[in-house]
């Protein structure tokens, strides 16, 4: 089924929970992003253990045990703070405790999920890991789009009038952003601010000799990125915005005033192997708002239906 943005909605979000704050507010916020596209919200928590040299690999009885009803502890809270999240909705949640390492979990989840959600960061790996280095490793492999929470920027009614913000680099890496970003505007009832950041690449905070000249070629660029998408979607409006700034910069000032931030997995400057760009990762960390990644077009076309075999809440 197809992903965001387009005629058809893959059944389920799959968010991470850990029992840390943020990882609680990413689930708020996965719950009102499913209540949003009518669609399932899967709640999973992992207790993979990574095998040490000299140390066995595999937990006693009793250590499973306390383990696994640690597990249906967060899991219950999450769940239960998700129904409260969204009253009032048919959403459909389920749960799942695994003792599988998290981020295999989660990126064999994300060929089939509409949506990936985790935290900027937690109490560990979930529980065993940076929920960071989870961020990271899901946003560069994942086949769906993932969305990283950053704190109470979630649950902040102050931002659900802001704008949502797009990167447009204006190469084939950013059209599934942009495909996204018009969709979430317009679920939201949200204006679409698209940055197109110029940048001569040299490091040094200097002035560009005839800026004038290349902004009106970048904003062509970047109109002809746009095209197409406002017959699609009429009822967004639409403020075009090109700087002479580098990515990060521009869009990390941006997201201050932002509900949300969608960028591609990677950019122009991108290297043959390296799917995270360098603005996006900085970006997962370092943005005021939640931020979705946005995988490649090609990645998106190898994932498949919904997520099977959950376990109910």
């Amino acid at each position: 089924m197809a992903g965001a943005g387009t005629s058809a909605t893959r059944a389920t979000i799959v968010v991470g929970a850990d029992g840390s704050e943020v990882a609680l507010q990413a689930v708020v916020w996965a719950a009102v992003e499913a209540a949003s596209y009518r669609c399932a919200l899967h709640i999973i928590t992992s207790f993979g253990v990574v095998p040490k040299p000299g140390l066995g690999a595999i937990l006693s009885a009793s250590e499973q045990q306390w383990l696994r009803e640690d597990g249906e502890r967060i899991l219950a809270e999450a769940a239960s703070i998700a129904r409260h999240a969204v009253p009032g909705t048919e959403v459909v949640i389920t749960t799942e405790l695994t003792f599988d390492m998290i981020i295999p979990t989660l990126l064999e989840r994300s060929m089939q999920a509409r949506m990936i959600v985790v935290g900027s960061r937690g109490r560990g790996a979930i529980r065993r890991t940076l929920l960071g280095s989870v961020s990271t490793a899901t946003s560069r492999h994942a086949r769906c789009p993932v969305a990283v929470v950053h704190g109470d920027a979630a649950i902040d009614a102050g931002r659900a009038g802001k704008p949502v913000v797009v990167g447009v680099d204006g190469t084939a890496n950013s059209v599934p952003a942009i495909e996204i970003a018009f969709d979430e505007a317009s679920q939201r009832k949200a204006g679409l601010v698209a940055v197109h950041a110029w940048s001569d690449m040299s490091g040094y905070d200097l002035p560009v000799v005839g800026w004038e000249g290349i902004r009106e070629t970048e904003q062509v660029l970047l109109a002809e990125s746009l095209a197409g998408w406002f017959e699609r979607y009429p009822d967004v409006a639409i403020e075009r915005v090109v700087v002479c700034d580098s990515p990060t910069r521009a869009l990390l000032a941006r997201s201050e005033d932002a509900q949300l931030l969608i960028v591609g997995s990677h950019g122009r400057g991108g290297l043959p192997g390296m799917v995270l760009g360098s603005t996006s990762t900085a970006l997962l960390h370092l943005a005021h708002c939640p931020t979705i990644v946005a995988p490649s077009s090609a990645a998106r076309a190898t994932s498949t239906a919904p997520v099977a075999g959950s376990v109910g809440a």
